[in-house]
């Protein structure tokens, strides 16, 4: 196993301040991160699907009629604008 440089210089300091040896260190270590289970902080998301209907004067069909009019209206706008 390799370590890296950050992880092998806490492990000397842990081995000097605990009066240890590195493998009791090394293994302690390991039982306190295996041993921990993270919480989540978030609650479970859940979804709720509801039936939502369009507003009466609003024809589901012709949507796609009424996007190619707004934007036929938004190019003309621009154009006008260029031209001013």
């Amino acid at each position: 196993m390799t370590l890296d440089p950050d992880v092998a210089e806490q492990l000397k300091r842990a081995v000097s301040e605990r009066k240890k040896s590195l493998k009791e260190v090394v293994n302690d270590a390991l039982r306190l991160g295996l041993a921990h289970k993270p919480e989540s902080s978030r609650p479970k998301f859940k979804v709720e699907p509801v039936h939502l209907r369009f507003k009466p004067g609003i024809d589901q069909y012709k949507l796609n009629q009424l996007s190619d009019e707004l934007e036929s209206q938004a190019v003309a706008e621009s154009l006008a604008k260029l031209k001013a």
